[in-house]
């Protein structure tokens, strides 16, 4: 009694595993129902008759045909259709049924005498034939084969079905259930934020999830509620995920991360059953952090799918992803982190405060955080002293943190390819140009008219750039194809917060300054120009539309940061664009000049420039220098390149850390492209 008064429920328990449903009870029921038709199915035109009773029926010439099996001793005998009555007196049959009566003979032999008798007596007519009998097993087969397989069909299509390995509770209907993989603190490697470099504006709107996760009475005491929900926005490659994964390692807690497509299926009603599913478990493991990755897959706005149907099972999946983020209470400890690169088609009411509460902005590292992009992706690899992780994190402007991974992984393949046991400068500097540029491609055949065109384009990029005072810096200009270039000029660009208008203008006539030469020393102008018309006209269009820096229509701005108040309207009448047609070509036309004007200023310079473009098909920053002289605008970039061009210099005295010829030396990302 006081085991029962303390356990009331261990009975009940024990009742409700007895009887638990299995849905394999199913299977055996299907088999067993369709056994029993097959058995019964031909009982009502068959009978079993004795030996001597037979004799009599068959002097009679009751039988149509009879089958001897002699391994069986067993007579089938097929009633004509006239003598049904003689057999199954008072019973109704088709005349199509053709019953049948079975017989046990003595023997074979035995039949044989009695049928010859009979045949010379009673001149019966009926047709006889032997057969050895056959096996029991190939009978079964036969019978019960094509619906064994029917079945297990059946069985392996449920299991597809169902998305697992077996079964069990729920069978089909497992079709619902989220397919959110957990990474728990017991079985998992934890990722934490010493794994993540830069992001320091990110990381510090996170910690306060994390502080929460682990201590989350400091803010309920004081009546504070934490955000239900963050959204990561930025570029690809920015270590979004891998901030939500660190969170998660922080805060030790249970990680579910799935992406937006997991929910999206052809099934009507299967997305919001996934989503009602991982909210579910995400209860049960709480407090836990539920990641959705891609969110913009089932986040898109209502109401601007090109699917007609009423019935929209994209839309019926946010509804309730809606529906269970407003639903569970604020401190219940499951927090929502999601990603995505296109948080301006998301629908509005996804973004309202008590769901996504706070978007965290991921951008593009800066200086500084490329560094430290370096530094943890440069940890596994064995380099030497030549290696200045600064000095990489200014020659990649742009990249994100999946680009330096790359960059890094790429530099050390490059080392490995040439036998050395330490991946160098020179490595990482080719992993760069290959990865920006391209292959190199030194196998083109091309004539010496091409080779001279195509130098005195180049000899032009880097004159111009060299006199202008907000031209980027000039690391290596080369003439070998690269990619789909042909020739390209590599850059060390200044990573500015605000750009001024000079400084566009100085950026644009420097990339005009290889069609300007090939105008002014050649006296004709190639395709080879295609990509640099191609950026200067997208500069000079924003000048005039998106920043006010045109003289006819200062201080307007036609672009929709939001991408939803326009659509596929412009925001300005036909006199407007014909008048911004007129500005971005008196833009480009000025800039083109001032380029052609510079160049016949320093015909000379830009000459010898061209020559030893040809006799080396490379040349480097302290070339340009020899012909033109120091440039007096010294930026912080051009500080770094002369520290590691005087650096170079020292380890050429050291045989042990020589480096290889010029053309697999410095490179920089930015490049001006003369052929796509």
């Amino acid at each position: 009694m006081e085991n029962n008064r303390m356990n009331p429920n261990k009975p009940k328990d024990n009742k409700q595993k007895m009887f638990r449903f299995n849905f394999y009870w199913m299977y055996g029921i299907i088999l067993l129902l369709l056994a029993a038709l097959y058995m019964t199915n031909d009982s009502a035109g068959t009978k079993e008759i004795g030996w001597t009773e037979f004799q009599k029926l068959a002097k009679e010439n009751v039988f149509d045909k009879m089958v001897v099996y002699n391994k069986k001793n067993v007579v089938e005998a097929t009633v004509k259709s006239d003598k049904i009555g003689v057999i199954f007196p008072g019973e109704k049959m088709s005349d199509s049924l053709s019953p049948k009566v079975y017989i046990k003979i003595p023997s074979a032999d035995k039949f044989s005498d009695f049928y010859d008798n009979a045949v010379s007596e009673n001149k019966i007519d009926t047709q006889v034939s032997f057969e050895e009998g056959d096996d029991t097993m190939w009978s079964f087969l036969i019978s019960f084969g094509p619906i064994i397989l029917f079945v297990l069909v059946w069985i392996f299509l449920m299991r597809r079905m169902s998305g697992g390995a077996g079964g069990g509770p729920g069978g089909v209907f497992s079709v619902g259930k989220a397919k959110a993989q957990l990474f728990d603190k017991d079985n998992n490697p934890k990722v934490t934020f010493k794994d993540v470099a830069g992001l320091a504006g990110a990381k510090q709107e996170v910690e306060e999830i994390v502080s929460f996760l682990k201590n989350p009475s400091k803010y309920t005491e004081l009546g504070g509620k934490i955000p239900k929900g963050a959204l990561l926005v930025g570029p690809p490659g920015t270590g979004k995920t891998l901030l939500a994964k660190a969170v998660a390692g922080e805060a030790n807690v249970p990680f579910f991360s799935l992406s937006g497509s997991d929910f999206v299926e052809m099934f009507v009603g299967v997305g919001a059953s996934r989503v009602r599913d991982l909210f579910r478990q995400a209860k049960e493991k709480a407090p836990c952090i539920v990641f959705i990755d891609e969110i913009d897959a089932v986040g898109r706005a209502r109401g601007k799918n090109a699917n007609m149907n009423s019935n929209d099972e994209r839309e019926n999946t946010l509804n309730q992803l809606l529906t269970e983020m407003d639903g569970f209470g604020s401190n219940s400890g499951v927090i929502i982190l999601a990603a995505t690169n296109r948080a301006d088609i998301l629908d509005k009411a996804l973004l309202r405060a008590g769901r996504f509460d706070r978007q965290i902005h991921v951008e593009l590292p800066d200086l500084n955080e490329r560094k430290e992009i370096f530094g943890v992706h440069l940890r596994p690899i064995k380099i030497d002293d030549s290696v200045d992780a600064e000095l990489l994190a200014r020659q990649t402007p742009g990249f994100s943190g999946a680009d330096i991974a790359n960059v890094c992984n790429e530099a050390a393949l490059i080392a490995a390819r040439n036998n050395k046991k330490f991946v160098q400068k020179e490595d990482f500097m080719n992993a760069v140009d290959r990865i920006v540029g391209g292959l190199e491609k030194r196998t083109t055949v091309m004539t010496e008219t091409e080779r001279k065109r195509i130098a005195i384009h180049e000899a032009g990029h880097a004159t111009i750039s060299w006199k202008l005072e907000h031209a980027n810096p000039l690391v290596k200009v080369t003439i070998v194809p690269r990619g789909k270039a042909l020739g390209a000029a590599w850059y060390l660009p200044e990573e500015r917060p605000i750009t001024t208008r000079e400084e566009m203008l100085d950026e644009m006539c420097s990339t005009l300054g290889g069609r300007a030469a090939e105008e002014l020393y050649s006296g004709q102008i190639s395709n080879g120009a295609s990509n640099d018309l191609e950026r200067v006209t997208k500069q000079a269009y924003a000048m005039v539309v998106y920043y006010g820096m045109s003289d006819k229509l200062p201080n307007i701005n036609y672009y929709d940061s939001s991408g939803q108040e326009w659509g596929f309207t412009k925001p300005y009448s036909e006199s407007t664009a014909r008048i911004i047609d007129e500005e971005v070509q008196k833009i480009i036309s000025e800039q083109y000049e001032r380029a052609k004007k510079i160049l016949a200023e320093n015909t000379e310079g830009h000459n010898q420039l061209a020559n030893v473009l040809l006799e080396r098909e490379v040349i480097y920053r302290e070339d340009v220098e020899h012909i033109f002289g120091k440039r007096p605008w010294a930026s912080r970039s051009e500080e770094i390149l002369e520290k590691e061009n005087k650096d170079d210099k020292n380890d050429k005295n050291n045989p042990k850390e020589q480096t290889p010829a010029p053309e697999t030396g410095e490179e920089a990302p930015k490049t001006e492209d003369d052929k796509s």
